[in-house]
């Protein structure tokens, strides 16, 4: 449900022209968006009550962003673009500060709306997937020489020893008697253990260098122009510094599952390997000139990596008494163990054709 809105909020940010409407936009899933119409020829906003109990520093969130978009900015401006379409521009309030916080301690930020453009739910074609992947590349690739420090706003998220340190814990404390019905995928896990914590191992070391991610690179989070080409990344609230390879990986469990998230029939279930090389060949045209050898020979097992995780995760939950994710009922989270643990199985089997798309894209750029 969305949040109410403080009485004359847009007063608190430097709008420019007078607002029209404030209208509720999208689902809401973290964040309570909404979409501020302006009259006349001034530009329209995206108002949002950040959500406080997932982003704990909001204060630190939007400097990250801030940090982020200035960066992008004068990259896009450098590269002849036009900073105003091609970044997010973070509206300040009229004190000159990122967010206002409400009498009831909610966070709110805005942001200019980019008029004329397009969104996909997902990519429906290679050619779409590939668009995505270079969105992403793109974002990575202007980023990759950013030294200003970033604040560490989701601590642990992707660190398979953090995970392991909560699935242990949650394994040994099982709140509410779940474990003895999950025996066997417990052992999914734990067969999995070692070869999941030594890519992360390679985190720890340097060999895979900690860099400025996105952290949520769904389709939905691009803007596309009319033309069908990549405009703008969009719902920085996550960027955080982590290995490039969260997003590429995450980026594949999300484009290339060829069913839902929380299927129940396992036979929609499967890597899509059209879409899997097409954002791949995406996005290696933008990351070629900076990824590390260790980043490129570790891109196909980072989408093994995160559905691993995701697994894990959405197990643990289940376990724990269903804390963490939203569930339509008292299995939901096992259905999507099962869905994910499927989605990674198929990945496990096609893991060598993977490799030799991560390989023949890198040979095809490099020559």
């Amino acid at each position: 449900m969305s949040a109410i809105l403080p009485a004359n909020i847009e007063q608190q940010f430097a709008i420019e022209g007078t607002v029209k409407t404030i209208r509720p936009l999208g689902e809401g899933l973290i964040n309570d968006t909404f979409f501020i119409e302006t009259e006349g020829d001034s530009p329209n906003y995206i108002l949002q009550r950040k959500n406080k109990s997932i982003f704990k520093d909001v204060p630190s969130m939007m400097d990250n962003i801030h940090k982020v978009t200035g960066h992008l900015k004068k990259k896009i401006v450098a590269r002849g673009g036009d900073p105003m379409r091609e970044a997010l521009i973070v509206t300040p309030t009229t004190d000159g500060k990122l967010y206002y916080q409400d009498s009831h301690g909610e966070y709110w930020a805005a942001c200019l709306f980019i008029e004329d453009t397009i969104t996909y739910q997902t990519a429906d074609s290679p050619q779409l997937a590939a668009q995505g992947g270079k969105g992403i590349g793109l974002f990575q690739a202007m980023l990759a020489d950013m030294k200003e420090p970033l604040a560490d706003i989701l601590p642990g998220f992707h660190n398979m020893r953090f995970r392991f340190e909560q699935w242990d814990d949650t394994l040994r404390r099982d709140p509410v008697g779940r474990k003895a019905k999950v025996q066997k995928e417990i052992e999914w896990i734990e067969s999995r253990r070692a070869e999941m914590l030594a890519l992360w191992e390679k985190a720890e070391s340097g060999e895979i260098p900690t860099r400025v991610t996105h952290n949520d690179t769904k389709i939905s989070n691009i803007l596309f122009d009319q033309q069908g080409n990549v405009l703008c990344v969009i719902d920085l609230d996550t960027v955080l510094s982590s290995i490039v390879l969260n997003d590429y990986g995450d980026a594949i469990r999300s484009y290339a599952n060829a069913g839902l998230e929380d299927d129940e029939n396992l036979d929609n279930v499967y890597i899509k390997m059209d879409i899997f090389e097409g954002y791949t060949k995406g996005y290696l045209s933008e990351t070629i000139s900076f990824l590390n050898a260790a980043e490129i020979d570790n891109l196909a097992f980072s989408a093994k990596y995160i559905t691993f995780e995701q697994v894990l995760r959405f197990l643990m939950d289940y376990i724990d008494g269903d804390n963490y994710y939203k569930v339509k009922s008292e299995d939901h989270n096992l259905v999507r163990t099962h869905a994910q643990y499927k989605l990674l199985q198929s990945m496990e089997a096609s893991y060598g054709e993977m490799c030799r798309i991560v390989k023949d894209a890198v040979d095809s750029l490099k020559r």
